[in-house]
């Protein structure tokens, strides 16, 4: 699910909180997040994520400095997997985690992994992404990120699900507030039923002055198969706090959902929910 690039991208916050979230089925992603694995609950990737989100947000995060580069490692434990919105964990927690490297040039690269419920997204029990891209700052209020990632799903049943995506980002800063506008973009592949998939979000969050509390929103919209509607057309929405606990802990809490045309009977993988997470950072 933009930050390792679902904790960059995952970022974007859908990485940042949870949200962001992975497309583990071929109906679902935000970052990357975005911004390295950034993402919204990857959420709120990302995305970033993974696009979402494309880079890791939501996770604890140990690093190493040596000349030239900086290697980091994350985790996270959350209540509920959610990737641009969709559940992947069928409402059960997910233990998340990654591993990026990144020289002082501004290239990188990092691989991120959940669990997932087998029997209710049908993609196995694993999600495993890996993802490079180029980051790095316009001016001092202005930044970027350019990659891509490739979602992989390694014990999952016989047919293809493994897809790969290219993602963008820009990223503004206003004082205690910022904002972050991406795009992620997949190409015809088999794993997406011979036809692509585009995704457009922006996030936003704000450090409350005086507290150790941000405050992060979300919005997201997908065009193509990774959707659970009729017409392949969805949006997806966070909005969530999180708070600095104690030293690299931090707990962060979203409301997540998506548009989806659901049968009747049939396991809601958008139903709107309540999403925590707890995890480290340093």
């Amino acid at each position: 699910m933009l930050t390792s690039i679902r904790g960059l991208a995952a970022a974007s916050f859908a990485a940042g909180l949870a949200l962001s979230a992975t497309p583990a089925f071929a109906e679902t992603q935000e970052s990357l997040s975005e911004e390295a694995k950034s993402d919204v609950v990857t959420v709120i990737d990302s995305e970033a994520e993974r696009a979402s989100e494309p880079v890791a947000a939501d996770t604890a995060n140990y690093q190493e400095d040596s000349p030239g580069f900086s290697v980091s490692a994350n985790v996270a434990l959350t209540s509920e997997y959610r990737f641009r919105g969709v559940d992947l964990s069928g409402g059960e927690i997910a233990i998340q985690g990654g591993v990026d490297f990144a020289t002082d040039s501004g290239f990188y690269i990092g691989t991120w992994a959940s669990s997932l419920d087998e029997d209710t997204v049908g993609y196995g029990s694993t999600e495993v992404d890996v993802y490079g891209g180029f980051s790095g700052q316009i001016s001092d209020a202005v930044s970027f990120d350019i990659g891509g990632i490739a979602y992989m799903y390694p014990d999952a049943g016989a047919g293809d699900f493994d897809y790969l995506e290219v993602y963008g980002s820009v990223g503004f800063a206003f004082g205690p507030a910022e904002a972050t506008v991406g795009v992620a973009y997949a190409p015809d592949q088999d794993s997406l039923g011979g036809t692509d998939n585009f995704y457009i979000y922006t996030d936003v969050g704000a450090g409350l002055p005086g507290t150790p509390i941000t405050l992060s929103g979300h919005l997201g919209y997908t065009d193509g198969f990774l959707t659970f509607t009729n017409d392949g057309k969805a949006f997806d929405w966070s909005i969530g706090a999180e708070a600095a606990l104690y030293g690299p802990v931090s707990l962060s809490v979203a409301y997540v959902g998506a548009e989806g045309d659901i049968p009747a009977g049939a396991y809601d993988f958008t139903d709107d929910a309540v999403v925590f997470t707890l995890s480290a950072s340093f």
